[in-house]
């Protein structure tokens, strides 16, 4: 069966069940069920940018879910889509320790130091009398984070911190809709989807979401930001994740490496 099929039996139940007449076998099934085919319409309208169902047809299959949830709370997976909406406030962050350093970039402000640059790479490489191939790629000037996966599964996110130490911003980072909760399974690469792994990347907000985001602090009387960045990095660390929720993030991976390797 396949998603649409799915998703159009999934509807059918929304439509004719009360999630109170069901029992704890069928909740069993239907959160599992659900979970999949919403965090698969997720991926396609996040991710993919190919929505294959209406948000009105989402937003059924997602209450459906959260209401069963609630009927029978031990039920709940940790990548349950409802996780996106935020959970209770936190305390506090707790720290995080980097097994290998989350360094950043440092800058080159004319040719000449651009050059030191690729001379000290070649001294380095011990290819000094070589000519070294060089990619340049945009910079996405958002908040460097660290996703770590256990058996494809999304266990902590984590902020750089000093570079040796972070935060632990899970809750927030799983309301990030572009952040998959469980590794996709792409076709004849379905061990990749079970690896231990670190992702890293930048957490950042689009010029336009960020533009919308403002017009609408403005239009409550609210302080706007100053620029993306800083709206990307005081969403994040937000203690509580409605309220990261409610922003417009979105997450660009730039590395991954597998524990015991190098990034």
């Amino acid at each position: 069966m396949d998603l649409i099929q799915k998703t159009r039996k999934l509807l059918a139940t929304a439509r004719d069940l009360s999630p109170s007449d069901v029992d704890e076998s069928r909740a069993r099934e239907l959160v599992l069920d659900l979970g999949i085919v919403l965090n698969e319409h997720a991926r396609q309208y996040y991710v993919l940018d190919d929505p294959l169902i209406v948000d009105s047809e989402y937003d059924r299959l997602l209450r459906l879910l959260s209401d069963l949830e609630s009927a029978y709370p031990h039920l709940i997976r940790p990548d349950s889509p409802t996780s996106r909406i935020g959970g209770a406030p936190l305390a506090s962050f707790t720290k995080v320790s980097h097994a290998v350093p989350l360094l950043s970039l440092s800058n080159a402000f004319n040719g000449e130091e651009l050059r030191a640059w690729y001379d000290r790479c070649r001294r380095l490489l011990d290819l000094e009398d070589e000519a070294v191939p060089i990619v340049a790629e945009l910079k996405i000037d958002g908040l460097a984070l660290s996703l770590s996966y256990s058996d494809g599964l999304l266990v902590r996110g984590a902020t750089r911190g000093d570079g040796s130490v972070g935060e632990d911003v899970t809750a927030n980072v799983r309301t990030i809709r572009s952040i998959p909760l469980r590794l996709h399974e792409a076709a004849g690469h379905e061990e990749l989807a079970r690896l231990d792994l670190e992702v890293r990347g930048e957490v950042y907000m689009k010029r336009s979401a960020f533009e919308s985001l403002n017009s609408r602090l403005a239009s409550d009387g609210k302080k706007v930001f100053a620029n993306p960045r800083n709206a990307s990095a005081g969403a994040l660390r937000q203690l509580d994740p409605k309220q990261t929720a409610r922003r417009p993030l979105a997450f660009f991976a730039y590395s991954f490496h597998v524990p015991g390797g190098q990034p």
